[in-house]
């Protein structure tokens, strides 16, 4: 038939020549990018591992290896090599997950009081005491006792021995690894300050100028930035936390007793498939299942962002973590465990915020190099001022310490993944699924965006609107055209006189083999032909044999033994059906109007047309507007023919040469294949069904589904409304995500490579200005706290307040 919603199914893509699977390592240890690049840079070394991708934000490792390795034998040798790098690893079984939230960064409030927790009252105290003690060095009375120099030493020596230990201790542990982080270069800095000082303490004579504020204020600097950047850290993953949380704990489960059946409440984790559950009108749904008693509205917004309740009947599948609003129901469970669609949501968005954009990678090569760069920086930094230009050891040793301070980096380790983690965690919030950092930056590179015609652009719900049928009367031909509009508003307008307007004996014939040779077919056109004849009350033939020509139409043959074919007309004349001019001419009018003409023969000979149109969704001209305003070509994909495709397109504001028509099913994907070859990225926009192997070739895919396998396989976003409106605000978040992380980056580099040279003393000579450790401690804190509120601040943004 004409339109490229073909009644046949479509072939799966081909799979690559080499299968791969994936594992996930839980990681604990990382401090920075540096930690990153050498983690993955060991599980790259092992064998049997094809690629590896290490997130700092969320600590975890996900491990492409070989189909023929299996993840249990893999992951000891995994974690042995992380192990032999410094860092600690677990192994993550699929399997055995459960939607607990268990693996998520701790509650940022848990064990507080008045919201200060201890991770933030004792460096901020080490902090204090630092200026209480010293305050008689800028011309303030000394605190009596802490003022002096033997109690300054005391505290130094408790805060580096006690509470900065793990810092300093976990740098040296990584410098003896050879893989050296922020720890290590804090550590380096804080024991250089304290024998420093130590050294001018004991050894007075060498006239050496005691800084024990230096290393404790350091110290507790860092140790506060550390405790903010946790606390915007669990920010950042309160997307995850919201949507684990939205599965109650237990269910009502009905059990057959002595006296009939009972309610008994159990643990979500313990249903099975086949059991039935009573819901409670404002209880949430527990699991995904079929409604198989009463009635309701549901609340689908916590997963779809769709504020409207949806009505739900018997028979109907509601999704578990929905709120059932009006009506007791009973639900037979249909899916468990990992199964379920919120689970299936939370792995894609946690897989989502795991990854990376590729532009991060430059990132972590930097990384790799920076400790040992800073560091050399740092030796050259004291060499320069003591031997070259003759400054005091003191003054010399503390710019080297302040070089190896003030570095950072664990801002560049951070700059894409805590963005990707806020922008993929409010789209899933909006029922908007972004898979990860390659989509963001594919998205924002875009160049068109191609839509699918049928149940995308349209209603997906075709109806009849004319049937053209032919006779022959004398050997004449005789066509009568009947427009079921105008036949309707007639009816309707003068009931008195119906019988003159009834539908004529000859559609009523013609509406009646077609529908009958479609029963089966699975086609939307068929569909729309079936429903006009049950609106009339039409009783349908059985058919002996019915067989569909994919992009071409239905070929059945009734108990009457007559042939019926159903479908275009380049098809009919191949089956040797004559098509008169004046019939062509008809269906070329239909066409120019926007209607899909398909043409009936009986017996290899035509007996007419039936027309049918597709209405536009109502938000589908706003929406190319939309895209067209950002700078974007919008394409219209669709099987029917060019005169039909050029009026849909006209009426959408896509210009002609835009518009691909006589696209049959198998030919989706080639098609976005040349609109690539000439030079264009793009993004197909489906049903995420039929249109699999298309999502899959263009430069992004975008599935208008609930949450299909296909889709949430295939597509890069998954928009859970079904709603093209989401494809705007899809786009939008896309991009100023990825613009943050672009954002992030820049400010990350820019920092460490102003930061350094300032450090070493660069503006000294000129200006008189030297970074003191202490302030380039503060500094290197509130670099890593301030790309994490960068990206915390898309909550805020423009981009945010439009979806």
């Amino acid at each position: 038939m004409a339109e490229t919603q073909s009644i046949t199914s479509i072939s799966p893509i081909a799979p690559p020549t080499t299968r791969s699977s994936s594992l996930a390592l839980a990681i604990a240890g990382m401090k920075c990018a540096g930690c990153v690049a050498t983690v993955e840079k060991r599980l790259l070394a092992c064998e049997g591992v094809k690629a590896a991708n290490v997130n700092l934000l969320t600590e975890r490792a996900t491990v492409v290896y070989g189909s023929e390795d299996s993840p249990q034998n893999l992951a000891p040798q995994l974690i042995e090599a992380i192990a032999k790098a410094g860092f600690a690893a677990e192994f993550i079984d699929k399997r055995d997950r459960q939607l607990t939230g268990k693996a998520l960064p701790p509650n940022p409030t848990a064990n507080s009081w008045l919201g200060i927790t201890k991770e933030i009252a004792i460096p901020a105290s080490l902090v204090l005491l630092a200026i209480v003690g010293h305050l008689g060095l800028i011309g303030v009375m000394d605190v009596p006792l802490l003022g002096n120099m033997y109690v300054h030493w005391i505290v130094s020596t408790v805060a580096l021995g006690w509470i900065g230990r793990p810092i300093w201790w976990d740098g040296l542990r990584s410098l003896w690894y050879r893989a050296p982080n922020m720890n290590s270069l804090v550590g380096l800095g804080t024991v250089a300050a304290y024998l420093a000082s130590t050294i001018a303490l004991w050894v007075p004579q060498l006239h050496w100028q005691c800084f024990f504020e230096e290393p404790v204020m350091l110290l507790g600097f860092v140790l506060l930035g550390q405790a903010l950047l946790e606390r915007s850290k669990g920010k950042a993953s309160n997307a995850i936390r919201a949507l684990m949380e939205l599965q109650p704990p237990s269910a009502r489960l009905l059990v057959q007793g002595a006296d009939g059946e009972l309610q008994v409440s159990v643990a979500v984790e313990d249903l099975q498939v086949g059991d039935r559950i009573v819901v409670l009108p404002g209880e949430k749904i527990p699991i995904d299942g079929e409604i198989v008693g009463g009635s309701s509205s549901i609340d689908e917004s916590m997963l779809t962002g769709e504020s409207m309740p949806v009505t739900k009947q018997l028979g109907a599948r509601v999704t578990g973590a929905t709120l059932n609003l009006t009506g007791a129901i009973t639900v037979r469970v249909f899916q468990i465990g990992s199964e379920t669609t919120l689970a299936k949501i939370v792995s894609l968005v946690e897989a989502a915020q795991a990854s990376k954009a590729p532009i991060q990678y430059l990132a972590d090569r930097v990384a790799g190099y920076f400790a040992y760069s800073v560091m050399a920086i740092a030796v050259l930094t004291f060499l320069t001022w003591y031997g070259i230009l003759h400054a005091e050891i003191v003054f010399s040793l503390r710019l080297a310490i302040a070089v190896l301070v003030v570095a950072c980096p664990c801002a560049l380790g951070l700059a894409t993944p805590t963005a990707i983690m806020v922008g993929t965690g409010l789209g899933a919030e909006r029922g908007i699924l972004i898979k990860g950092g390659a989509s963001l930056e594919k998205i924002d590179r875009l160049s068109a965006v191609v839509f699918d015609k049928t149940g995308t652009l349209t209603e997906g719900k075709p109806e009849v609107t004319d049937v053209v049928t032919l006779a022959m009367d004398r050997d004449r031909e005789v066509i009568d055209q009947t427009n079921f509009q105008d036949l309707f508003q007639d009816l309707f307008q003068d009931l008195t006189d119906r019988a003159d307007r009834e539908v004529p004996a000859p559609v009523l014939r013609l509406l009646q083999i077609t529908a009958s040779a479609e029963v089966g077919a699975n086609h939307i056109l068929g569909a729309a032909t079936i429903s006009r004849a049950k609106s009339l009350n039409i009783d349908l033939l059985p058919t002996q044999s019915s067989q569909i020509v994919a992009g071409c139409g239905v070929e059945s043959q009734l108990v009457t033994g007559e042939e019926i074919l159903v479908g275009n007309s380049a098809w009919l004349s191949a089956r040797q059906v004559e098509i008169s001019r004046e019939m062509l001419e008809r269906s070329r009018q239909f066409a120019e109007a926007g209607k899909t003409p398909v043409f009936v023969a009986v017996d290899a000979r035509l007996s007419g047309i039936i027309a049918m149109r597709d209405r536009l969704k109502p938000e589908a001209i706003n929406v190319v507007r939309q895209i067209e305003a950002m700078g974007l070509q919008v394409w219209m994909l669709t099987g029917d023919r060019q005169e039909t495709a050029i009026a849909i397109a006209h009426q959408l504001g896509i210009p002609p040469e835009r518009a691909i028509a006589d696209v049959k099913p198998d030919g989706k994907a080639a098609a976005i294949r040349k609109l690539l070859a000439e030079g264009n990225r793009v993004a197909m926009i489906g049903d995420g069904v039929n249109d699999a192997p298309a999502l899959a070739s263009a430069t992004v895919g975008i599935a208008l589904s609930s949450g299909t396998d296909v889709a949430m396989e295939t597509a890069d976003i998954v928009l859970m409304r079904h709603d093209i409106s989401d494809v705007v605000p899809a786009i939008q978040l896309s991009r100023a995500t990825f613009s943050k992380i672009r954002q992030n980056l820049f400010w990350a580099f820019a920092y460490n490579t102003l930061a350094i040279p300032i450090a070493a003393g660069i503006l000294y000579p000129s200006l008189g200005i030297s970074l003191n450790p202490t302030i380039a401690g503060l500094a290197m804190a509130l670099s890593s706290v301030s790309v994490v509120l960068s990206s915390l601040s898309l909550r805020t943004s423009a981009a945010a307040k439009n979806i």
